[in-house]
């Protein structure tokens, strides 16, 4: 692990071509993650390409955000400060809205974008999934505790509820609403949840930073994007979820869509050698 003391980030790099002002393909993980989960796509990408994958700030091993943390800007911020000219962007969840913005925002710095399971700011998750999400998830901790974790109001922080809250978490969305804890292998069960609970330990128990977006939002400047696109969607994934790579895969011109059956939010996680070998195939094509 190495850190940008310029903004406390943590990363690794490796591969072909590494070294000041080359090209990369640079993994931003998911929300529920950290840069763990690309470690299959990193080895292997890393046999012919520079690669990249970095903990966003407040995850991981990178250090907590000030008041106000704008991930996209952190993004670009890696690519500034390890000379990459122009990167494949490959982003899971919200880190793929993330790199959505930042092809948005400096579109001259990003060769193409691979967005697995991907958010997208600016869309409003449906009611119907955040109804989920209360029922299957968050009532796995007391309200009232709950509560109390979220404001930071809280005077301890008792383990077992952030344990609970990442096993919930992970059946719901990892594996997937329609599947159990049998349809996920141990080794993905357990990188999973054990990521997940490191990401609420410090949502409940590091600063609060407010979050900035693209204004205007990267849902409504879809059509702006003009390099090539792959869209990655699991099919036992939140149902909400799935609705964005549609939207995704409709609204940038040309974008190419994988459907990978009996796989959740995770996939390169759960699919690793599906998800490098679409991988490997894209960056063929595109860098």
């Amino acid at each position: 692990m190495t850190m940008i003391e310029s903004c406390g980030i943590a990363y690794d790099e490796a591969g072909r071509a590494t070294g000041a002002c080359a090209d990369a393909v640079v993994l931003v993980h998911a929300g529920v993650a950290d840069r763990r989960m690309w470690e299959h796509q990193f080895r292997t990408l890393a046999r012919e390409h520079r690669v990249i994958r970095y903990d966003w700030r407040g995850h991981g091993e990178s250090r907590d955000p000030g008041p106000e943390v704008c991930h996209h800007e952190d993004l670009l911020a890696v690519l500034d400060a390890l000379q990459v000219r122009r990167a494949v962007l490959v982003g899971c969840s919200m880190g793929g809205g993330y790199a959505v913005e930042a092809a948005l925002a400096a579109p001259g710095r990003v060769a193409g974008l691979a967005l697995i399971g991907s958010g997208l700011p600016g869309h409003p998750w449906p009611d119907e999934m955040l109804a989920q999400a209360r029922e299957r998830v968050h009532s796995s901790v007391p309200a009232d505790r709950l509560a109390r974790y979220r404001d930071g109001t809280a005077q301890h922080v008792d383990p077992a509820d952030v344990l609970a809250m990442a096993r919930a978490h992970t059946l719901w969305q990892v594996a997937g609403p329609d599947r159990g804890r049998a349809d996920l292998a141990d080794e993905v069960w357990e990188a999973a949840v054990e990521m997940c609970r490191l990401v609420f330990h410090r949502m409940w128990t590091g600063p609060r930073a407010t979050e900035r977006h693209l204004d205007p939002p990267a849902a409504r400047r879809l059509s702006e994007i003009a390099v090539p696109a792959l869209v990655v969607n699991g099919r036992s994934d939140v149902p909400g979820i799935q609705a964005v790579s549609g939207l995704l895969a409709e609204g940038i011109a040309g974008a190419r869509r994988l459907d990978l059956p009996r796989t959740g939010h995770l996939a390169p996680l759960e699919r690793p050698s599906e998800v490098t070998e679409a991988l490997t195939a894209f960056l063929k094509s595109t860098m």
